[in-house]
């Protein structure tokens, strides 16, 4: 197994090597680890922010298949400023966009005085993923890159799921993965973990993912609480409650494209 999802061969390109490899098709990679590369990207522009600061909403648009190949990286501060600033990352392959993120950055404040979160019915078990037996994917590719530890539900039996994840490799190689990296590369699994249809008749692949995160999450372990919704016109909504065991962190949606695969 790789011991990384990218191998950079360059100060803006990188290899993805087979751990990227998603479900849908031979050579296309799964939605997280790109996202994940593209935070990085964004954690690079330099901030005009007056002080610390961090991402508090990204939005990445897949604008096509992104191949298990050599790809480009590149980032742009759209809009400055000394409290909060716009800033966007493209992945390129041959030459094309494939995946382009977008994210308001915030300044941070000094300590507040907030009350205390009312725990959600959706958020992580308190006691973490401790004594939950491991997941063993069937399939190769991403799947072997995450550890899982489903408290309910799973891949095969569609509806609502709630599991603890965490990566067994780095983004890049060489390099230890941030929080937000660990937590784009996985809540883009909310879709195929939530799945209300049999993947092997059916698509249902999101066309983008966004994360609204308030705090970092705290250790190597992010839980999901993941539900689909399907109209029947082909439309779909996976929406995922992100958690840590100190608690909810965030929350995450997919907009969906449904539709039954064509025959071979």
């Amino acid at each position: 197994m790789a011991d990384a999802y990218y191998l950079p061969t360059g100060a803006d390109t990188y290899v993805a090597t087979e751990l990227t490899e998603g479900p849908w098709s031979p050579g296309a990679q799964h939605g997280g680890p790109p996202c994940a590369l593209l935070v990085r990207t964004l954690d690079h522009v330099p901030s005009t922010i007056a002080g610390p600061s961090r991402i508090a909403k990204v939005s990445f648009d897949i604008l096509g298949p992104v191949p298990v190949a050599e790809l480009q990286t590149r980032g742009t501060l759209l809009r400055p400023g000394r409290s909060v600033e716009l800033v966007q990352a493209e992945l390129v392959a041959d030459g094309r966009p494939v995946l382009r993120a977008t994210a308001w950055r915030v300044r941070e404040s000094a300590p507040l005085d907030v009350p205390t979160p009312v725990p959600t019915p959706t958020q992580a078990p308190t006691n973490g993923p401790d004594g939950i037996e491991a997941w063993t994917p069937t399939w190769g590719g991403y799947s072997a890159s995450i550890e899982w530890r489903f408290v309910e539900g799973g891949f095969a039996q569609g509806g609502p799921a709630s599991v603890w994840g965490r990566l067994r490799v780095p983004v890049v190689a060489g390099e230890d993965a941030t929080p937000l990296q660990r937590v784009a590369a996985f809540a883009d699994s909310g879709n195929g973990l939530s799945g209300l249809l049999d993947m092997r008749r059916w698509w249902f692949i999101n066309t983008e993912l966004t994360l609204h995160v308030f705090r970092l999450p705290e250790g190597d372990w992010v839980h999901l609480f993941a539900a689909t919704s399907l109209d029947p016109a082909g439309i779909g909504l996976a929406t995922t409650v992100l958690s840590d065991r100190r608690g909810r962190f965030g929350d995450g949606a997919q907009a969906l494209l449904v539709g039954p695969r064509v025959p071979q």
